[in-house]
């Protein structure tokens, strides 16, 4: 197996406004399992279809290896990519049985017999679905459903598996369960995953590397830690987990990790001289302290383990925190701030 680069590539559909993608180069280790995060419209699923060969990019390259899949002039079709895709309909035949669904692209390819047999065995077993080889696809919930789709990318052994918002059309519950099949069917494949998503808990909870796109721009690439520790620019600190954004007076060689005290200095030397920066403060950073910053509470939601609440700090900007003890709205709360990033 090699890995996946994207070199430079773009897509311009010439409906005359901008560019879908814009000039995003990337590389998907072998093994990897890279999540693509962004709102909609960003550009994400047209990169997943660049790399399928459903569509071909009008500048740059992708490559699998030394192997060239597309460039502007030249395009391998998507049957010969060794690929597979698992889109959010799971796309399976109702009148096949599961087994029959699994096993439709060793059909395909002219495998028959035995080894046809084991082939779906085995990818039946990977989903835990194997009692279920008989069942129509009518007969499924939707995770076993999802399953059945994941079995049938499976039984090709392909190099890439591409992964289209697959859990959008699952509850909560099941999104979580299929959440861990996703990480075992990783772990057993062994094949380079591409997974776009628009909710950055997925993405955080299964991707060895996240890339976060804004209108057709890739903002960063980086392991779920070190992206929600050290997000790069205001749009990736907003889009990658909660938290509050701050303009303060900063020294323009200050560091980018802000501890206590020195966040309480900054804040207290705030007229300074110096220009305003971006900070990003996580709510799970930001601590009761009767010593700490003035603020006020303007609401409180309940979550069940925890409050989630909303500040007003003197100068107007607002904090986000978590509480584990009641507090009402108007409340005088002083809190501290243990860590904040310099965008």
């Amino acid at each position: 197996m090699a890995k996946l680069i994207l070199n430079h590539i773009g897509k311009d559909f010439g409906t005359g406004g901008r560019a879908a993608v814009s000039a995003l180069s990337l590389d998907v280790r072998e093994g990897g399992f890279l999540a693509l995060l962004g709102p909609s419209g960003c550009g994400k699923t047209t990169v997943l279809r660049m790399i399928a060969g459903f569509e071909q990019p009008t500048d740059g390259s992708i490559l699998l290896g030394e192997r060239l899949l597309a460039d502007a002039a030249n395009m391998l079709p998507p049957e010969r990519r060794n690929m597979a895709m698992v889109f959010q309909s799971y796309a399976l035949w109702p009148h096949m049985n599961v087994a029959d669904n699994v096993g439709y692209p060793l059909k395909v390819r002219g495998i028959s017999g035995e080894r046809y047999r084991e082939k779906v065995r085995e990818a039946l077993a990977t989903v835990r679905l194997g009692d279920y080889a008989e069942r129509r696809p009518a007969d499924l919930s939707g995770g076993q459903r999802q399953r059945v789709a994941l079995a049938r990318c499976l039984v090709t052994s392909p190099d890439v598996v591409l992964l289209d918002e697959p859990l959008a059309n699952l509850d909560r519950h099941l999104k979580k369960e299929m959440e861990e099949t996703f990480r075992e069917f990783h772990q057993c494949s062994g094949a380079m995953m591409v997974y776009v998503t628009h909710d950055q808990s997925e993405a955080m909870a299964l991707a060895t590397d996240v890339a976060v796109m804004s209108e057709g721009r890739l903002l960063q690439v980086a392991p779920p830690a070190k992206i929600y520790a050290c997000p790069e620019g205001k749009m990736v600190g907003s889009l990658v987990g909660q938290g509050a954004i701050l303009s303060l007076a900063f020294p323009d060689c200050g560091p980018r990790r802000i501890d206590w005290p020195s966040f309480g200095d900054i804040w207290d030397n705030r007229a300074g001289g110096s220009a305003q920066a971006d900070i990003l403060v996580r709510p799970e950073d930001v601590v009761a302290d009767a010593e700490g910053i003035s603020c006020h509470v303007d609401s409180v939601l309940y979550e069940g383990e925890r409050y989630a609440i909303r500040l007003s700090m003197p100068d107007g900007q607002v904090l986000r925190a978590y509480s584990r003890e009641a507090v009402a709205v108007g409340d005088v709360y002083p809190v501290a701030i243990r860590s904040a990033w310099r965008l």
